[in-house]
């Protein structure tokens, strides 16, 4: 009887050995076996929120047997067992549920009122006190060529009350290369980080769409999803004949519960191309601009999943002398809770980037940051590696 016990555990540990696992989900269009990016991967075992990269891709450690989640707003969810990930590399496809869409929606309210409600039910609905753990990465291209490369692993403890959010930020891991010249001011690099969370959970970005004379500046829109009664897609975009740098937005709301599900905006190349250029030193000609926030309501919490911010412009420094500067950030919220946590206040984290703080490498916390570089994204970064 001992020996058969003894057998039996002993399959069960080689099962759970075996279960504790790289895998890799590549997430594809059912019809168009297209890549799907921005899909949300949760793992129910380790509560672990991971977003899929434009290739689709997805990596993660499987430490047991657990559920998987896959979500995406334009995606019928889908559910998966882990013991179904027989291969290390393992495609799920989902199903399109916008396809249909262009049905528009005639309000007696003006969409921008609708908005502005919908932006101050969301933000009271934000769930505080809460704490995320959120992996940061960065590129920075300096006159076309790959120039700097920085990410990090931290906590942001956020605490205070609607519209007066307030972050404590504790850095765990950060790492940080390349060459950067005294030409490059410090503020073209990073995130503010003593006020990017209160930005996203004040919906900052939205303002200029809030503002009364939004209403004679842009278009605004509203249409639903023919599979997806829940879902209205309100899209906002400048008059044709602007000359300033406006962008197009689009925002994704739950039109029963009242909150945004993403935020999206662009700067169109029409928009650049009517764009007077400004021709002072000192002055910045933006060539790219887009910007998107994901957020995510779970039972009773809801909060900030990812953001995806990039722009490209060319700056004046002297007559006839320009440079030329691209920055790409990623924010992904790994794991996410509704706890306080005591820490001292030595420990708090205050400056604006991770730019100017020192490596601190305890393990490849980049493998498990839930957002899986591209193979282009990895060859930028061992050929900054490279030049250290």
């Amino acid at each position: 009887m001992n020996k058969i016990v003894l057998a039996f555990l002993l399959i069960l540990s080689i099962e759970a050995f075996s279960q504790n696992e790289e895998k890799v989900l590549i997430l594809k269009d059912a019809d168009t076996e297209l890549p799907i990016e921005d899909a949300t991967v949760f793992v129910a075992k380790t509560k672990q929120t991971l977003l899929s990269n434009v290739e689709g891709t997805v990596s993660f450690v499987l430490n047991g047997i657990s559920n998987i989640q896959i979500t995406h707003s334009s995606y019928t969810a889908v559910k998966i067992r882990s013991t179904t990930l027989k291969e290390k590399k393992n495609v799920v496809y989902m199903k399109n549920s916008i396809t249909g869409l262009e049905e528009i929606i005639v309000t007696k309210q003006h969409p921008q009122k609708i908005l502005k409600s919908i932006v101050e039910s969301s933000i009271k609905k934000l769930t505080v006190p809460a704490r995320l753990k959120v992996y940061s990465r960065e590129f920075f291209k300096l006159n076309g060529k790959n120039y700097h490369y920085s990410d990090g692993l931290m906590n942001f403890q956020l605490f205070g009350s609607a519209k007066n959010f307030k972050t404590d930020i504790l850095v765990e891991q950060n790492r940080s290369y390349g060459l950067l010249t005294g030409e490059i001011s410090s503020d073209v690099l990073g995130y503010n980080l003593n006020d990017i969370m209160q930005n996203y959970y004040n919906f900052k970005y939205l303002n200029p769409i809030l503002e009364v004379k939004a209403k004679k500046e842009y278009d605004f829109l509203i249409k639903s999803y023919s599979k997806n009664e829940d879902y209205y897609l309100m899209t906002v975009t400048p008059i044709d004949d602007t000359k300033e740098l406006r962008d197009d937005f689009t925002i994704l709301y739950d039109r029963k519960r009242k909150i945004i599900i993403e935020v999206s905006s662009f700067v169109s190349p029409t928009t650049i191309a009517n764009a007077r250029d400004k021709t002072a030193v000192g002055s910045k000609n933006i060539y790219k601009s887009s910007f998107k926030t994901i957020y995510r309501q779970d039972n009773s919490n809801y909060y900030l999943i990812s953001s995806r911010e990039e722009i490209g412009f060319e700056r004046i420094d002297k007559k006839n002398i320009k440079t030329d500067i691209e920055v790409k950030n990623y924010f992904v919220t790994t794991n996410f809770s509704n706890h306080n946590y005591i820490y001292k206040d030595s420990e708090v984290f205050k400056d604006k980037t991770l730019y100017n703080k020192k490596n601190s490498i305890l393990t490849n916390y980049w493998d498990v940051s839930g957002l899986t570089a591209t193979e282009e994204e990895e060859q930028i970064i061992l050929a900054i590696l490279g030049r250290e």
